[in-house]
């Protein structure tokens, strides 16, 4: 999902972009990464691959590890010989969740699960091996393409189907597509270091997530059943409150995101008219 907003924004903001899946590039596999680097020559490295399945990193932790702690660093070993920016994005799951209101840069990251953990240690790992290492967290991220809660929720909706929201886990949903941007900006200042990107506005649960979304889609919301995280007996645990609020933004002249809300309205808008355009 964020690598196609990348593509898609890197190409209209005049960039050559390379798109690598992974197949094409498997990203914990340290024979691949320089052949592909000697290749492409890239002045800047956006890497956007991870394993995100919370619940089976915990039943795969060797999976996640190879994805979210090795495959950055590798690609930041990579960068550092070819001198090429990396641009690597992390997740507000490594915070607990422990902290009233929004967690910014100087919070000091406690992962409650394999996914928070191998990701901190992603982040920690490329910093290390790259002085040119940019380190993004997000959190709640919807838009097209991928699997994401908000596409799962808005398509079970539209078939009538029943589905179960948490309302006591709360974020700040972000839309791919400004996060692609901002992505694109901090390369651009191409100053190292932790930034925290999200939509602006409070934050909300999945639940206030999912009645929004289901509102602005015109979908009946009543097929909307709220319950707490823990009565789902999920394998691994989550940060309660992993709200994202950046420090920093403005001190390098980025003005905040828009609010959530009114991205969540813009990418229903654009999704609809997708597609009316494909059944036309």
């Amino acid at each position: 999902m964020v690598g196609r907003a990348l593509v898609r924004h890197c190409t209209e903001r005049g960039a050559q972009v390379a798109a690598l899946d992974h197949t094409a590039l498997d990203i914990s596999d340290e024979a691949t990464i320089e052949p592909t680097f000697n290749r492409e020559q890239p002045d800047i490295v956006f890497n956007s691959a991870a394993f995100t399945d919370v619940d089976e990193c915990e039943r795969s932790p060797q999976q996640a590890q190879l994805a979210n702690a090795r495959g950055p660093v590798l690609l930041a070993a990579a960068c550092r010989r070819h001198n090429a920016l990396l641009v690597t994005i992390s997740t507000d799951y490594v915070f607990d969740g422990e902290k009233d209101g929004f967690y910014t840069e100087v919070d000091r990251p406690n992962p409650v699960s394999v996914y928070g953990l191998t990701k901190l240690e992603g982040e920690r790992g490329a910093q290390g091996q790259w002085s040119r290492t940019i380190v993004v967290r997000s959190g709640y991220l919807f838009g097209s393409g991928g699997t994401n809660f908000l596409a799962t929720c808005l398509d079970r909706l539209r078939r009538g189907e029943r589905l179960r929201v948490i309302n006591d886990m709360f974020g700040t949903p972000t839309y791919a597509t400004h996060l692609a941007a901002r992505l694109f900006d901090l390369a651009e200042k191409d100053l190292p270091g932790i930034y925290h990107v999200a939509n602006s506005g409070d934050g909300a649960s999945f639940a206030q997530f999912a009645y929004e979304a289901a509102e602005k889609a015109n979908l009946d919301s009543s097929l909307l059943t709220e319950v707490s995280v823990n009565s789902l007996g999920l394998p691994a645990r989550r940060p309660r409150n992993s709200r994202l609020r950046c420090l920093l933004s403005e001190t390098i002249g980025l003005s905040p995101l828009p609010d959530w809300q009114d991205a969540l309205a813009e990418f229903i808008e654009t999704s609809l008219g997708q597609s009316s355009g494909a059944a036309n």
